[in-house]
């Protein structure tokens, strides 16, 4: 495939953002993660350290979110809640990259979002729960104490943002090229597999 946008859904501590580190660098392809929340708060206007909380939340109701903050002084815009705004943001933010060139994008639902785009390269990262409660202490400094309390509530709040925001099931594999394993595969391992496999990807078929 000569210019894959490889997109990157992973469960926490598993290593997926490194994977797609090391692919873009093999690759040479530009790498977008933390990227896109900045670029999002420049549209906005809102600081990003406003938005980190906003992010991979679910969205609310929109007509619900009229109801409950009508006022006749302020926009409908106003009226949204952040979080959808900033996923509207993201959206366009992601179709615009994809539109640029080959690149790896990290979560925020890329892989469906691009769902049309024949270049697209859909994986997922996971790993064993020993694994990514050792990786993430060593990695986000998180204390052995407090783990067993993030990894699920991030992985909650991953696969409801996803499943509410595409209709679809993070887990289903058939939602994505490759499901990778980097606590037997190893991260360096999984991010060779998915170089390997776009490069022998076949080219999509021209609708010309």
């Amino acid at each position: 495939m000569k210019h894959p946008i490889i997109t990157i859904e992973r469960e926490y501590g598993s290593g997926g953002s490194v994977v797609g580190k090391h692919v873009a660098q093999t690759l040479g392809i530009p790498f977008y993660n933390h990227e896109i929340l900045e670029m999002a708060s420049e549209r906005l206007g809102v600081p990003v350290s406003k938005l980190e909380g906003a992010e991979e939340s679910s969205p609310k109701s929109f007509l619900y979110a009229l109801l409950m903050n009508s006022n006749p002084a302020r926009t409908m815009e106003d009226n949204i809640p952040v979080s959808d705004k900033l996923y509207i943001t993201e959206t366009q933010i992601i179709k615009e990259l994809a539109e640029q060139g080959s690149c790896v994008i990290v979560g925020r639902c890329a892989n469906w979002i691009l769902r049309d785009n024949p270049y697209r390269f859909p994986t997922f990262i996971y790993a064993p729960r020993s694994f990514r409660l050792q990786y993430a202490q060593n990695t986000y400094d998180v204390s052995a104490k407090d783990i067993d309390t993030i990894l699920p509530r991030i992985d909650n709040r991953r696969e409801k943002f996803y499943n509410i925001n595409t209709g679809g099931n993070w887990h289903d594999k058939g939602n994505y090229a490759l499901c990778l394993n980097t606590g037997i595969v190893g991260i360096e391992g999984c991010a060779q597999i998915i170089v390997d496999a776009v490069r022998s990807y076949p080219e999509p078929e021209s609708n010309a």
